[in-house]
């Protein structure tokens, strides 16, 4: 049983929430990029928020499946048909064998989620089944998928409240918008002259080609750099590092776990998700907020995706009640086939 990769899309892997736990043993976190959206379409498949999914950049895969389950696509606006119907973003929908998942392009944002019932069944390593590229650790083989690869998956025949497995997703900033994101001082914000703070503040930064799950270089007026030097110290996704070149640095899944470039300040947990989803190209301004602020938005966002958890626990008692019958499925298969 699994999911079959006949196109594999742009840097297409297996992601989960990553292994934090191990960036004291010099493992890169990794995982998802875009948390809410990877979460939200695990949810409405009926997965916890940890588990495994395909995540890609830019272009989507083609998948075929080679056993009934549920699935859900979240993230950005990629254009996707199910054997060759059109396929909503943040929906669940039901897929038997032989069906084929399309997913073209991407109209705004950057980086798609494929969730399926059960998750992806690669084998975990330490604790988590996200892909490391660059250490070749974890997900599929430690690589991007290729076409031919079979990825594993379980049969799922029912799924309470199916009917009533949607949502609305955050809508990606789109291409001609420049994007305002949030950032608290970093721990070496008093190192840069007041000049340097103001201009970093001031700046409209494009998201420069050299972007990846390790960091987006983003490009602009050349910051000051600091003269003073520093120890390596721990690294977190969203740091705003400034190397010698003076262009900063924001620092992704795939990051070091530790750095010696001066962090200027960290975007803020809340707008994380949209940033990441910022193609190259497009245009964003830095906005100072402090750490109260800070916490009231992120606490504002797992609200949202509380809240949907607990509708789509109520959903399995209203009606339309769903797909629960095993039986029943598998005598519509039968008719299907004849």
């Amino acid at each position: 049983m699994s999911l079959r990769v006949l196109k594999p899309g742009l840097q297409t892997t297996v992601q989960d929430l990553g292994r934090p736990n191990h960036q004291i043993d010099g493992f890169p976190t990794s995982g998802v990029m875009d948390q809410p959206a990877a979460i939200t379409a695990n949810l409405l498949v009926g997965n916890p928020a940890s588990a495994a999914v395909l995540e890609f950049f830019m272009a989507g895969p083609t998948v075929k499946f080679t056993v009934s389950t549920f699935i859900a696509l979240g993230g950005a606006d990629f254009k996707a048909t199910l054997n060759d119907q059109p396929v909503d973003p943040n929906r669940c929908y039901q897929v038997h064998e032989g069906d084929r998942l399309a997913i073209g392009h991407a109209a705004s944002g950057r980086i798609g989620y494929l969730a399926v019932t059960g998750g992806l069944q690669v084998a975990p390593v330490l604790g988590s089944r996200s892909t490391t590229l660059r250490l070749q650790l974890g997900g599929y083989s430690g690589r991007p998928l290729q076409a031919g690869d079979d990825l594993p998956i379980e049969e799922h025949l029912t799924l309470p409240g199916y009917y009533h497995r949607h949502t609305k997703g955050a809508a990606p900033v789109s291409k001609d918008t420049t994007a305002t994101i949030s950032v608290l001082k970093g721990p070496q914000w008093d190192w840069f002259d007041p000049a340097s703070r103001e201009s970093f503040l001031d700046t409209t930064y494009t998201v420069s080609n050299q972007s990846d799950r390790m960091g987006y270089r983003l490009s602009g007026p050349t910051l000051q750099v600091p003269d003073q030097s520093m120890l390596s110290a721990a690294t977190v996704m969203g740091a705003i590092q400034i190397p010698a070149s003076g262009q900063p640095i924001v620092l992704m899944a795939d990051r070091q776990t530790t750095g010696g470039y001066p962090l200027l300040a960290v975007i803020a947990s809340a707008d994380l998700p949209t940033f990441t989803q910022l193609a190259p190209g497009q245009t964003v301004q830095f906005n100072l907020i402090d750490q109260a602020e800070a916490q009231t938005r992120l606490e504002e966002g797992r609200r949202t995706i509380n809240q949907l958890a607990q509708k789509l626990r109520s959903a399995a008692f209203l009606p339309p009640y769903g797909i629960t019958r095993v039986a029943n499925q598998r005598i519509a298969t039968l008719f299907e086939e004849e």
